[in-house]
């Protein structure tokens, strides 16, 4: 595999890259009318909406431990790169052919089993083809590539929408013009390492670690999962501004610019993670996170909510390419697919108690108190993840792409 010139990333991982922003892109066509158009065209309610969401991100949670333990025992990552985007390419647009609810339902299913073979096997991948000093870089380059999608999608559907005057069903149909893109990519494109028979051998130690024990990545793997519980769903902090008289378009363009923010902040962040140490990194993005859920608990003025809304986007710049980067180093080359796959099941995992108990807090006794809580436990995930040790590539590094 050849070596790109942008800056020492891979071509493995610029098309990764290609890949993930088509794929939001096309997903993000989609995704913020999915709501109107189960309500408004298929006569559903909030019950079917919640139900089909929660049964998407639970699959997709479930799927991405399965992947990666299979990636890792199979010593493959490719295939479940290209069959988990393929996948979810085939089955997203076909919502906009659908007559009743229950259809919606089984193609999210598809659509988030497509998400979960892929994501661990992907983050394993791009390990394995980057250079350790630059893997901050590649995977900030791939994160900002995603959110770039983000941003990317709901203006494409607000120009058919509005622009072309295209109905809700036609805008789903078109999203199928970047899905099949990102298939022709990643088939064509996406290349791996020769496949690996390590993960089969019996445990062993690596320059004096033992695999099987692996004590600083299960520690670093609590501290995630305290943080989560206290990083609930950013649709909060769009209710916050909306209770703070940020109408609906201000809202849309906040969200908009909120992902512009994200963008430049991973590419920079995960960059900053190669010269700067990622431990380091990650204590400083946890410890501005409960900054910020502070101010949301603390300020009441418009102008002021905007500003930290947006500020927060900084946050994913210091942890998001972070953490992959660090769970690449913490693990042998063997073991990376399952720790991408606990890593990510787990943060998905326990995304939902975190959104439940925010609700409920703020139900009970107000957001103040709700955001205070989600800064509490961050910073008592700060205090965990304190203990690891942060070390380099034990494991080797990939030095092709």
């Amino acid at each position: 595999m050849k070596r790109s010139a942008f800056g020492n990333i891979p071509s493995t991982v610029l098309a990764l890259g290609a890949v993930s922003f088509l794929t939001d892109l096309s997903s993000e066509m989609i995704y913020p009318l999915l709501p109107v158009f189960l309500t408004t065209v298929l006569g559903a309610g909030a019950f079917a909406l919640g139900l089909i969401e929660g049964i998407a991100e639970t699959t997709a949670s479930v799927f991405k431990i399965v992947s990666g333990h299979l990636t890792d025992r199979t010593g493959r990552r490719r295939p479940y790169v290209v069959w988990g985007y393929t996948l979810s390419s085939a089955a997203r647009p076909l919502i906009g052919l659908v007559r009743l609810w229950p259809a919606v339902l089984l193609l999210r299913f598809f659509d988030r089993v497509g998400k979960g073979i892929r994501t661990s096997p992907r983050d394993a991948l791009i390990a394995d083809v980057t250079d350790l000093r630059f893997r901050g870089w590649a995977y900030g380059f791939h994160r900002a590539m995603d959110h770039a999608g983000a941003i990317a999608g709901p203006l494409a559907a607000v120009v058919l929408l509005k622009g072309f005057d295209v109905s809700l069903r036609d805008v789903f149909l078109w999203s199928a013009l970047p899905a099949a893109a990102v298939v022709i990519i990643v088939t064509a494109f996406v290349k791996e390492k020769s496949p690996q028979g390590g993960a089969r051998e019996a445990p062993r130690r690596v320059e004096g670690r033992e695999v099987g024990g692996m004590r600083d990545f299960r520690l670093f793997m609590a501290a995630v999962v305290v943080f989560t519980l206290g990083n609930s769903t950013d649709a909060f902090l769009l209710l916050r501004l909306n209770s703070a008289g940020v109408g609906g378009t201000g809202v849309a363009l906040l969200w908009s610019g909120f992902h512009l923010v994200k963008v430049v902040s991973t590419l920079a962040g995960g960059r900053a993670s190669d010269r700067l140490g990622r431990k380091p990194m990650i204590m400083a993005g946890w410890l501005y996170y409960a900054v910020i859920y502070l101010l949301f608990a603390l300020l009441e003025t418009e102008g002021a909510l905007i500003t930290t809304f947006l500020l927060y986007g900084l946050y994913f710049g210091l942890t998001e390419p972070v953490e992959r980067a660090w769970i690449a180093s913490l693990v042998p080359p063997e073991l990376r697919g399952r720790a991408f796959g606990w890593y990510n099941g787990a943060v998905g995992i326990a995304s939902l108690p975190a959104s439940l108990l925010f609700g409920l807090i703020w139900q009970q006794w107000g957001s103040g108190y709700a955001f205070v809580t989600g800064g509490v436990l961050a910073l008592l995930g700060c205090v965990l993840i304190s203990g690891v040790r942060e070390r380099g590539d034990e494991g080797g590094t990939g030095n092709s792409g």
